[in-house]
């Protein structure tokens, strides 16, 4: 076990944007959440898969919804705690431990201010190893394990549980209502026992997140280049670099979507997203797609850029990051391949 405190919080949202392929949300106001939760509560305690006891009842807490309509409507902090309890109703148990549903920015801070708020244990992993927009892409459901019930609650008090017939269904269902509610809501769901953790979790995101961050301000502090801070620490590839000359983007059916085109000297690269970056093409060739992690930073900073903050005039990298080898299983690219999400390609694995 080891505690994760203030000092500890910039390194950790700052790595978690950068492995939320532009998704999970604002990092600074998730950072917020937890700074305030930390500050009142205390440190949060984080356990490894190992330190689970056979009985525990792991809850996964979130956000769901547009990123650009969390970075405007403000959360209070009572939200996850009201989705928590209202779990913990119809399971007619406690949780345990919290975990994070995706190691993204807002969602990675999300859990830890719930952990602080309720003196939960948070588990050192995540359901994705990285973001994705919908419900039902979490590494559980390859397992068959069931995303309800689920509960979700808004920032007006008013709850809901879900109790759906397929974890597609449970992302239709939630989605309906997020939109209703303003296109921002919070979740837990997913509920696992320690060996479903064990087996279907990433592990150890939350730690190689605070390692991320921590790379890219220490490169920056030593004057060297923190884009090659990452690619060391993570492996992956630069896709391209250069400045961005437009973006097209539109929040509809609770979702951020939309396109980034950035020019640089080798060529026009356009960043196809639905809240996450999804599909990178350079000069009208498929470059990367999802489930690789396609991750936008600065290119003087490495600070990462999610999808709602990008702008025209940003000078950007473009880095391609290797995804947890389970998504490219035939069941994995099922779920989460460039088709799941309509578009006319297959899965392009990074160049080497």
């Amino acid at each position: 076990m080891r505690e994760l405190d203030l000092p500890d919080l910039d390194d950790l949202a700052r790595g978690a944007a950068l492995l939320g392929s532009g998704g999970g949300g604002d990092p600074y106001i998730g950072t917020l959440l937890a700074r305030a939760a930390i500050t009142r509560h205390g440190p949060v305690r984080v356990v490894t898969v190992e330190e689970l006891p056979p009985d525990a009842l792991v809850v996964p807490v979130s956000m769901l919804g547009a990123p650009t309509v969390g970075v405007e409507k403000l959360p209070s902090g009572k939200e996850v705690h009201a989705a928590l309890r209202a779990l913990e109703r119809v399971l007619g148990r406690a949780a345990t431990h919290l975990v994070a549903i995706e190691i993204g920015g807002g969602n990675s801070m999300v859990p830890v201010a719930a952990a602080a708020e309720t003196g939960l244990p948070l588990l050192d992993a995540d359901a994705m190893g990285r973001a994705f927009p919908e419900a039902q892409m979490v590494l559980p459901t390859l397992s068959g394990i069931s995303t309800t019930p689920m509960t979700v609650a808004d920032d007006k008090g008013n709850t809901a549980v879900i109790d759906a017939v397929s974890n597609h269904w449970a992302e239709r269902i939630a989605r309906a209502i997020c939109g209703e509610a303003g296109c921002s809501v919070y979740t837990a769901d997913t509920v696992l026992t320690a060996a479903q953790a064990r087996d279907t979790l990433v592990l150890g995101t939350l730690t190689l997140a605070q390692r991320a961050g921590a790379a890219i301000r220490l490169a920056r502090a030593g004057h060297a280049d923190p884009v090659r801070a990452v690619t060391d620490l993570l492996g992956g590839a630069v896709l391209a670099a250069g400045k961005v000359v437009d973006v097209s983007r539109a929040t509809t059916g609770g979702f951020a979507r939309g396109e980034a085109v950035v020019h640089g000297p080798d060529g026009t690269l356009v960043l196809s997203f639905q809240n996450e970056h999804l599909v990178a093409r350079l000069a009208d060739r498929v470059v990367a797609t999802t489930p690789d992690l396609i991750c936008v930073v600065d290119t003087e900073t490495g600070e990462p850029v999610t999808t709602e903050a990008l702008r025209y005039g940003f000078r950007v990298t473009v880095l391609g990051l290797p995804c947890d080898p389970r998504w490219t299983s035939p069941e994995g690219l099922a779920l989460v391949g460039p088709p799941a999400f309509g578009y006319d390609c297959g899965y392009r694995p990074l160049p080497s």
